[in-house]
């Protein structure tokens, strides 16, 4: 816990945020260990202490990065997701106030563990002085937090009905929306076209943007679009994909929780706004 003085630390092990075993649902969103608990994280355990500039005029953002495999004794677990959907209420995280710090901290975190060395010579990197990047001592390459972007995608029918799809990779048999990641030289409307047809083999039109969120998956900015069905049958790819429907809003499947722009740009045509 913060000591009168200490700088708070938001502390993340993997995909997980800790926090003390008596901090409420309602409170996890608040930096929890002070430099009382630093020396003896540091000398116990593979901890990267690190600190983030804020994105405007708020404090610094202070962090740790536990890589040791076992969990802190006496201290909370909560995944990354579960925790983005306690602290929003179920809105939509668009990375504002506490939250954007616990994103911003926790996308830095896994950028600095996966940044150790050069990707050009293999040098062990340092950090760069005066701004977030690495630099290395051998032949000088910078680099800065990876971010990937990734459109995800309502696609509406001429029945005001939704296309929902069942991912490969989901652990529960919960449906969503056409996502995938833009590729170089191609812009995010023609990100929007191929990978529906990639996936479901459907050609869309009036494809329109709606708005973003950060997702430290480990590294995307989810950019949400909707989108008019322009032709085609549903054939799914069987590779991602493996199964894809229309849905009425009185016939859903089990939908994102709350928290996702997948789950906010759903809610929005359920409210008939799209």
């Amino acid at each position: 816990m913060c000591r009168p003085g200490d700088e708070g630390h938001y502390i993340f092990r993997g995909s997980m945020l800790l926090v003390p075993p008596e901090r409420e649902d309602a409170e996890i969103h608040k930096a929890v260990i002070g430099e009382s608990l630093l020396s003896e994280l540091k000398i116990q355990r593979d901890a990267d202490v690190y600190s983030v500039p804020p994105l405007e005029g708020s404090k610094t953002i202070n962090a740790v990065m536990l890589y040791n495999k076992e969990p802190l004794p006496g201290w909370k677990e909560i995944p990354m997701r579960q925790a983005l959907t306690t602290i929003t209420g179920g809105s939509m995280a668009k990375g504002e106030g506490d939250l954007g710090r616990i994103l911003r901290a926790y996308h830095v975190g896994l950028w600095r563990n996966e940044s150790r060395f050069c990707g050009s010579c293999g040098t062990k990197n340092s950090n760069a002085e005066n701004e977030l990047a690495r630099q290395c001592p051998g032949c000088g390459r910078m680099e800065f937090p990876r971010i990937s972007p990734a459109v995800i995608t309502i696609i509406i029918n001429d029945k005001d009905e939704a296309l929902l799809a069942h991912n490969k990779k989901f652990a529960s048999r919960f449906y969503s929306l056409i996502a995938g990641f833009n590729e170089a030289g191609e812009s995010l409307e023609a990100t929007v076209a191929r990978e529906i047809r990639e996936e479901v083999a459907l050609e869309v039109k009036d494809i329109r943007y709606i708005c973003s969120q950060p997702w430290p998956f480990p590294d995307s900015l989810m950019l949400g679009f909707t989108c008019r069905h322009a032709g085609g049958e549903i054939k799914v790819d069987n590779i991602e994909i493996e199964d894809a429907q229309w849905f009425s809003r009185d016939k859903l499947p089990t939908i994102p929780g709350g928290g996702s722009v997948s789950r906010y740009l759903i809610g929005l045509w359920l409210e008939g706004k799209l």
